[in-house]
């Protein structure tokens, strides 16, 4: 699920609002994308719809009924802001991780000295 919720940072910070559409049992997929993204200030709910879709019906088949959502995000105010703070973060967590793989490196080097 974090990698629809991270392609949405991206398509926010690209176009500035984004349509999040699911049909049936995906649909709690996508309210889960929606709710993360606004608790973490990211994004502002401006539309929500739900209706029935049909689908199939060809060849004879009766047609299935299934739930649709669709919601539509927008930027927040401080989003650029909060991207910008989210990548400092993970720079400053990268950083303190490459050190501490140096700091191992350097150990298993004095070991296999002595």
């Amino acid at each position: 699920m974090f990698f629809y919720v991270n392609l949405s940072k991206r398509l926010l910070a690209e176009h500035g609002d984004i349509h999040l559409s699911a049909l049936g049992m995906a649909v709690s997929t996508m309210v889960s994308i929606a709710e993360i993204l606004k608790k973490d200030g990211l994004a502002v709910e401006t539309r929500l719809s739900t209706c029935m879709d049909s689908l199939g019906g060809e060849g004879g088949r009766r047609p299935v009924q299934k739930a649709k959502m669709e919601i539509l995000l927008k930027k927040s105010d401080n989003f650029d802001e909060l991207i910008a703070a989210e990548k400092e973060r993970q720079a400053a967590e990268g950083a303190a991780h490459h050190e501490e793989e140096e700091e191992h490196g350097e150990e298993d080097g004095e070991e296999a000295e002595e």
